[in-house]
């Protein structure tokens, strides 16, 4: 079990002086206040212990008790933001919850997985968030080569997330989005057949790839990585499976989206029969033109599908609505408008890239979505959103100069808040592209 630490231990003996001066009130009001103070860091400190514990018993042989520690954890990064606690044992916790992956069970995979995207979440940007992405890169990668389909969607998505935090430059991204293609497009040896891949990862693939894609300048991928993927993107479009329809119709929503569309086609490179760039421009235009013909053609189709046999009312409707909304945006240029009520607070979104990230967030938190998006800075900045009881509630907590610290340009969180506003800002260059239509035309890339 852990120790206190000096904050708690200043706590307490703040709290032993108020009880020597007790003696001089009589008033029921301040005993009533003091009370309250006590029970709120007697509170904190189970809390604390319960998660000195926890993180104690992940050092268990039984995978059992590991498992039940990993979810006592994701249940308190899920009720309060656990900053002075990851703060302080981030490091034990993530080669802990690694080490998961060499001995765990495809459960306790998950649950680890889970937990290390927590804990990114938690930290915020900076050093501690790249520290989670490169000492993570290599065991997840390794972890995805054998892990059961169930982990690999948990494997998928912790590494979209501890990049997304803790990702510095755009080598460090496309290098997890390479990653994630991988699972699903591996590098094969000779007398190799690739296993069969299940609609479930591919759809958490193409999801957590998109969920990536978002913070990337359009115009510094790599055209060599991502040819043929809007060639794949679009033959998933024809799939049986719905989940897998419905992210590969977001994907190519958002590639149109960032106008990338040179990038992530097959014709994008310089032709290999010799001719000159200049000489294949009108070739790669026809092609680029073709294959978002074949896209819209296929996305009106998907917009108006009739139900079949055993098709739930509710994941039709879901896909028309969805593909409809595309549909609206290839041919007139309008993204969908959403609006989600956190608290007493909307969140908006307006493109397919705040659409893609919301989505992919408020399922990868779940339960601990509306506590994360009501007091996580991180997040704030990421969806550009503050909370009117977040503001009142921080700036009466924070002392004088606790507040100058907040607001000085070389903060912690001012830093990070930059960083995540310079990601925005890069991405929107490549959002300025009117409309879609068959016969419009994309930017050079």
């Amino acid at each position: 079990m852990g120790k206190p630490g000096n904050s708690q231990r200043k706590n307490a003996a703040m709290l032993d002086t108020d009880d020597d001066n007790s003696s001089v009130s009589s008033s029921s009001t301040i005993r009533s206040d003091r009370f309250s103070v006590m029970e709120t860091e007697e509170m904190q400190l189970d809390k604390d212990t319960l998660l000195d514990q926890a993180l104690d018993a992940l050092y268990e042989k039984r995978s059992s008790t590991r498992e039940n520690a990993l979810s006592s954890i994701i249940a308190a990064f899920n009720n309060s933001l656990q900053h002075q606690f990851a703060e302080k044992k981030f490091a034990t916790l993530l080669h802990q919850c690694l080490n998961s992956f060499k001995r765990g069970s495809a459960k306790e995979i998950c649950l680890a997985s889970h937990v290390i995207g927590l804990l990114a979440l938690t930290v915020g940007c900076g050093d501690n968030a790249r520290e989670i992405l490169e000492e993570s890169v290599l065991p997840l990668t390794q972890a995805l080569k054998s892990a059961s389909e169930t982990a690999k969607i948990a494997l998928l998505e912790c590494l979209a997330v501890i990049t997304f935090v803790g990702g510095s430059d755009p080598e460090q991204t496309e290098r997890s989005m390479q990653i994630m293609w991988q699972v699903v497009h591996p590098k094969l040896k000779a007398n190799v057949v690739a296993a069969k891949t299940s609609g479930a990862t591919i759809s958490a693939m193409i999801s957590a790839w998109s969920f990536l894609l978002t913070t990337m300048d359009g115009w510094k991928l790599n055209p060599r990585d991502w040819q043929e993927s809007l060639t794949y993107l679009s033959s998933l479009l024809d799939k049986e499976d719905r989940a897998v329809r419905i992210a590969a119709g977001e994907a190519l929503a958002l590639i149109f989206e960032i106008g990338s569309l040179d990038k992530f086609s097959i014709e994008a490179k310089s032709s290999s029969d010799g001719s000159s760039q200049e000489e294949s421009k009108p070739r790669q235009y026809i092609h680029i033109q073709g294959l978002k013909a074949k896209v819209i053609n296929q996305v009106r189709s998907l917009s108006a599908e009739a139900g079949g046999k055993g098709s739930a009312k509710k994941d039709l409707n879901n896909q028309r609505n969805l593909f409809r909304e595309i549909l609206e945006y290839f041919e007139d240029g309008y993204c969908p408008e959403v609006s989600v009520k956190i608290g007493g607070d909307s969140l908006q979104t307006s493109t397919w890239s705040q659409l893609i990230q919301l989505n992919f967030v408020k399922h990868f938190l779940g339960g601990g979505f509306v506590k994360h998006m009501q007091e996580n800075e991180l997040l704030h900045d990421v969806f550009g959103f503050t909370p009117k009881k977040y503001v009142t509630d921080h700036e009466h907590r924070l002392s004088s100069s606790e507040k100058r610290m907040y607001k000085s340009p070389n903060s912690v969180l001012n830093k990070a808040r930059t960083q995540h506003l310079n990601k925005q800002r890069m991405l929107s260059e490549g959002k300025n592209i009117g409309h879609f239509s068959v016969s419009g035309g994309d930017g050079e890339a």
